[in-house]
């Protein structure tokens, strides 16, 4: 049978390697050994625990206290990133489950004998990515292997930074991030944005890339939501906006066009996608655009700096930079 690789993350690297411990908090959930030992026992205490907390984090808090006291196994490695040293520490569970109540905020704990401390640079961008998760307590799947090979004693002289060769897993880890970050962009659009909700941040979104809008009175001027034009001078471009789930057809496109006067373009608005006849339809019908969902979020990303700030705080986001691959001349991709 496979050894588990856990990973963990806390605020109190000093607990963690001088105590030789793991540990995770919600102190108030009690002793975890005195819940009948199933995930839903667990979630039902921690909403009677918590009743104030979102309803989504429930099973996700619930699960992660439910795989600390119960499938956890004595002889699983685990991995830690500290950041006081910005090393990465691997160790082996050695004991059960403890509740510390007088351990201040991580009171669910289990002792841990650290095996090795190494720098974040003997491992690839892949395996720093993986050991990142926005959850406290987790399993590491894709690169657990690598990191049970650090305990070899002669891993450093496996690693990439002892050779030429360049970081493979540096495009996967990319492609993780900005694919992460477009999900949650499209997220929170369809959790915030429905119906009018939708029409006025399309026309931000267009303010903000350099169009003069308006937004039509709701319910009026034949299905038209936003009027838009690049400049004082004709086109004139109609926008419909749809924020319903399921794909838009090709009779609500059509709909648009018979909205249309000569001279108009068109441009439609969706946060799902098109039908195959609707994509047919686009393609045959140059004068209007379609946007779905992902190419919405593609704008949004592109324009983000110049959306209203109501609109920048509903959709928090941080600049950063990620590494990205070489390509087979040595320049970066693009």
């Amino acid at each position: 049978m496979s050894t588990t690789v856990w990973g963990i993350h806390t605020q109190d690297d000093h607990l963690f390697l001088d105590g030789n411990v793991i540990a995770i908090g919600w102190g108030e959930f009690g002793d975890l050994n005195q819940i009948e030992p199933t995930r839903e026992a667990f979630k039902k205490h921690y909403e009677e625990t918590y009743p104030n907390v979102k309803k989504g984090s429930i099973a996700t808090s619930a699960g992660m206290l439910f795989r600390f006291a119960h499938e956890v196994q004595i002889g699983d490695y685990v991995v830690f990133p500290s950041k006081s040293n910005r090393e990465i520490n691997v160790g082996i569970i050695e004991g059960d489950y403890m509740y510390q109540p007088d351990s201040g905020e991580y009171v669910q704990q289990r002792s841990v004998k650290w095996l090795k401390h190494l720098p974040r640079t003997f491992f690839s961008q892949g395996a720093l990515y993986e050991v990142g998760s926005a959850l406290s307590f987790f399993v590491v799947k894709t690169y657990a292997d690598e990191y049970i090979a650090a305990l070899d004693k002669n891993f450093k002289q496996k690693t990439a930074i002892a050779s030429d060769e360049d970081d493979e897993t540096v495009a996967a880890t990319a492609d993780d991030i900005i694919e992460t970050t477009k999900d949650f962009i499209l997220k929170e659009l369809s959790k915030h944005l429905k119906g009018y909700d939708l029409e006025e941040f399309v026309a931000d979104l267009l303010s903000a890339m350099g169009y003069r809008t308006t937004v039509s009175k709701h319910g009026g001027d034949n299905g038209i939501d936003i009027t838009a034009y690049k400049d004082e001078l004709p086109p004139r471009i109609l926008v419909q906006v749809k924020s319903q789930d399921g794909d838009i057809k090709e009779s609500t496109i059509q709909s648009l066009k018979g909205a249309m006067r000569e001279g108009d373009y068109g441009l439609f608005v969706t946060l799902s996608n098109y039908t195959k006849n609707a994509q047919k339809y686009l393609e045959s019908t140059p004068i209007i655009r379609g946007i779905n969902g992902t190419e919405l979020v593609d704008l949004i990303l592109k324009y983000y700096e110049q959306l209203s700030e109501k609109y920048r705080k509903m959709i928090p986001l941080k600049m950063v930079y990620i590494p990205v691959p070489k390509d087979d001349s040595g320049e970066l991709d693009r």
